[in-house]
């Protein structure tokens, strides 16, 4: 293998469908890691109690809170995640990313 190569810096773009069957589960384990999360609420705009709260009235912040996109190369050897941005949605898929010949 060439370790002399340049690294090259590779955007990958994914749009995933997800059915929620136990919003209580998803907003359990959101606030779970929102507890075990090592923040100063004494820097952020709200406290842990309001950000609980938030969690707990909308299943579609808290499952985009859960979703790691840092394990999208898992496996994959010569591949380093970098970072990322993941959002969710409720509704119609929207379609950014429109695919020739469809």
């Amino acid at each position: 293998m060439d370790e002399q190569r340049t690294p090259v810096t590779v955007h990958v773009y994914c749009r995933v469908e997800v059915l929620v069957t136990d919003p209580t589960a998803v907003t359990g384990q959101a606030i779970a890691d929102l507890r075990a999360a090592d923040i100063d609420w004494s820097a952020e705009e709200d406290d842990l109690e309001t950000a609980v709260e938030d969690l707990r009235s909308d299943v579609v912040t808290a499952l985009a809170s859960v979703v790691d996109i840092s394990r999208l190369g898992d496996g994959v050897p010569g591949v380093e995640f970098r970072g990322g941005l993941c959002w969710a949605e409720e509704g119609p898929a929207r379609d950014p990313f429109p695919v020739e010949g469809r």
